[in-house]
């Protein structure tokens, strides 16, 4: 890869949109309507790896459109964590904020993503929906501190992406499953500020994130067919 490195790139596109956001609107209206479908069907289709899943992905009109739009990113994060722990090693990183292993700290983060992945697919199914699958990803593994920088951003993100999407889920019982999983991503999330020496909580009030701004954040990550690499079998 050629350019800024990933993680950078990544880092600068959420901060210039939540810059934009909040010069946009007060906390109050915080919840603005995410982008219609059309225009969300616009912006994936041009996003790479993202033009053979728009047709699953484009609307969120019912409740296994916003599962399967949680599920992509549980499927992103827990292949992230999967892989770079093991490209990376145990010896990478070094002890914590708590004197603990952040090695042994960001595999219990890998698990509870894969449980979320499993749960989503199971709940999908329930519904009698067709759940996602995992797509292939372009990761850079670096180094120690890449990798923990970009989780620091995709954390921060999935709670974003949980809040602006929670309005279009109809059913209670999944309005509550699903808080019960941003909870859990906004602990890993404070957990990986303070890991890159920033604050746990940085303001009162978390700003929602549009699927468009969610997606065209998390775009490069997913590989197209002249990459080289993708996400190695599981």
């Amino acid at each position: 890869m050629t350019g800024r490195p990933m993680h950078e790139r990544l880092v600068a596109t959420i901060n210039e949109e939540r810059e934009r956001l909040a010069s946009r609107r007060g906390f109050l209206t915080g919840t603005a309507k995410l982008a219609g479908g059309g225009a969300l069907a616009l912006s994936m289709t041009g996003i790479p790896g993202f033009a053979s899943r728009a047709e699953a992905q484009a609307e969120l009109e019912d409740d296994v459109d916003v599962l399967n739009y949680a599920l992509t990113l549980e499927h992103l994060e827990f292949a992230f964590y999967r892989d770079g722990l093991e490209a990376l090693g145990e010896d990478s990183f070094g002890v914590g904020p708590f004197d603990d292993s952040i090695f042994e700290r960001l595999t219990e983060i890998r698990d509870h993503e894969e449980t979320h992945v499993e749960t989503l697919t199971s709940v999908i199914e329930d519904l009698d929906g067709e759940p996602v699958e995992e797509a292939e990803y372009v990761f850079d593994f670096t180094d120690a501190a890449v990798f923990l920088a970009t989780a620091q951003v995709l954390e921060n993100t999935g709670v974003s992406a949980y809040d602006g999407a929670a309005q279009f889920i109809s059913d209670p019982a999944l309005l509550t499953a699903a808080g019960t999983i941003v909870a859990v991503e906004a602990r890993h999330a404070a957990y990986l500020n303070l890991v890159n020496g920033t604050l746990p909580f940085p303001d009162s009030f978390e700003n929602p994130l549009t699927p468009e701004e969610v997606l065209l954040a998390a775009g490069p990550f997913f590989a197209t067919d002249g990459d080289d690499e993708g996400t190695p079998d599981a």
